[in-house]
């Protein structure tokens, strides 16, 4: 049933009478070609977002005669390393639309996959974003789309396809993803910090304070430390549990008292280390403890949790909804984590928020990807209502990060505003992001 208002204020239903519906328009003096819809859905946001715009853009969505007819007829890739490797796709179509997506960590083996993936997807409507996800997903089931690189190249396709949609419809990806309940999406930053007692420390701590971040991030494991007496064990020493403490403790005292702090532990300790730290961070009321263990012992991180009044999060390194059913259904975390550019996509992170809300349990997400990726992130986290904080993590690379896309920075005093332009809402400078390309690869659809 589609509604449509009229000048005069009059709320007609429409139940299927195409020309019931058009005369209606006609009468209220609203033309709703394809054309004049993009018109107005391309307008300023005061404009084209008011509720008379919104209704008209949802009317033209949703009507089967006005909907965009697209077709993806390509799809290429182009691999970066910045902090770590990340894939970027781009999906064509006949229309000359493009949609951009960015997929992280596993993203190595990502050009081959989607090269995989093109002769299922060329000639498919880019707007059935989760039908064909879920097709690609079943393809794979003996070519590991458990997780892994699999899922990780299937997020980066399923990003672009929802960029794709947005632009298609003149919309952004919230409003797609059933509107905002935030304008505002707080960030933190990851200190990428070695040692806060040197100079390192002494010159991003006040920069993370005057770049207005409310909360930070440090690690605090290290396979070098001159007190690990076995390289392949994941047991701490005293030593190195009595540094982790110290650098604790300086970090708390360095920074402003009302600023979160986050620990960690990158999953390479084992439960009885795991245990001990997050006993002795108790003291600092850290906003959490990050992967005490890995992640493959759901039962392992649950223990840690009961044993410890500080809060642990993890999910980084789990995938789609059914890798987070076992983690919620076993109350092994205090806060999930999942990394949107490889937990499945866009939709796949909405739908883990959400089972998280039922469990009363914030999501926070991993995020080490450049702008574009970022944005993206940042439509789900305003869209979902148990949000706590997202991350940053490319304090060591400024310069990319400001000239990656054509808008510039997209942070501002530690949060991002989440753009009404359609689609995720800023488009990469090729020019600057390709300095950071990987070396041996293809640029799109360029060579070497």
């Amino acid at each position: 049933m589609l509604a449509t208002f009229s000048a005069a204020g009059r709320l007609r239903y429409d139940l299927g009478g195409r020309d019931e519906a058009r005369k209606g328009n006609e009468e209220a003096g609203v033309e709703t070609t394809r054309r004049s819809w993009m018109k107005g859905a391309l307008a300023p946001a005061a404009g084209a977002f008011a509720l008379p715009g919104l209704s008209r853009a949802v009317q033209a969505a949703t009507s089967e005669y006005q909907r965009p007819k697209l077709k993806i007829t390509g799809v290429a890739t182009a691999m970066v390393q910045v902090h770590g490797p990340q894939a970027h796709i781009r999906i064509y179509t006949d229309q000359g639309l493009v949609g951009q997506g960015e997929a992280t960590d596993a993203a190595v083996g990502t050009p081959a996959l989607v090269e995989g993936f093109k002769r299922f997807l060329i000639g498919k409507d880019p707007l059935n974003v989760d039908a064909i996800w879920e097709q690609l997903r079943r393809s794979g089931i003996f070519a590991g789309a458990q997780g892994g690189q699999f899922i990780t190249a299937l997020t980066g396709v399923e990003i672009a396809l929802w960029d794709l949609t947005g632009k298609a419809l003149g919309m952004p990806i919230y409003q797609l993803m059933g509107g905002k309940f935030r304008d505002r999406v707080r960030m933190y930053c990851d200190s990428d910090m070695k040692d806060p007692d040197g100079e390192e420390g002494a010159r991003k701590m006040p920069w993370i304070a005057e770049a207005g971040f409310t909360a930070m991030k440090m690690d605090i494991d290290d396979a070098r430390d001159p007190a690990r007496f076995d390289r392949v064990n994941r047991t701490a020493s005293n030593g190195e549990i009595d540094r982790m403490v110290r650098q604790m403790r300086k970090v708390r005292d360095s920074i402003p008292k009302a600023m979160d702090l986050a620990v960690d532990m990158h999953g390479f300790y084992d439960a009885l280390t795991g245990k001990r730290v997050a006993a002795a961070a108790e003291e600092f009321r850290l906003l959490w403890l990050e992967e005490p263990v890995p992640p493959e012992n759901i039962d392992a991180m649950a223990d840690i949790r009961r044993s410890t009044k500080t809060p642990i999060c993890c999910g980084e390194n789990i995938y789609m909804r059914w890798g987070f059913a076992e983690l919620l259904e076993k109350h092994a975390a205090d806060i999930i984590m999942p990394d949107i550019q490889k937990v499945g996509g866009l939709s796949e992170a909405r739908k883990v928020a959400n089972m998280a809300e039922a469990y009363y349990i914030p999501f926070a997400p991993h995020c080490v990807v450049s702008p574009v990726g970022t944005m993206a992130s940042a439509h789900v986290c305003a869209s979902v209502p148990n949000f706590l904080v997202c991350e940053w993590h490319w304090i060591n690379h400024l310069d990319a990060w400001k000239n990656w896309v054509k808008e510039g920075e997209i942070i501002e005093k530690g949060y991002i505003t989440v753009p009404d332009r359609p689609g995720i809402g800023v488009e990469m400078n090729d020019a600057a992001a390709r300095k950071s390309q990987m070396p041996g690869t293809a640029w799109f659809n360029e060579k070497t």
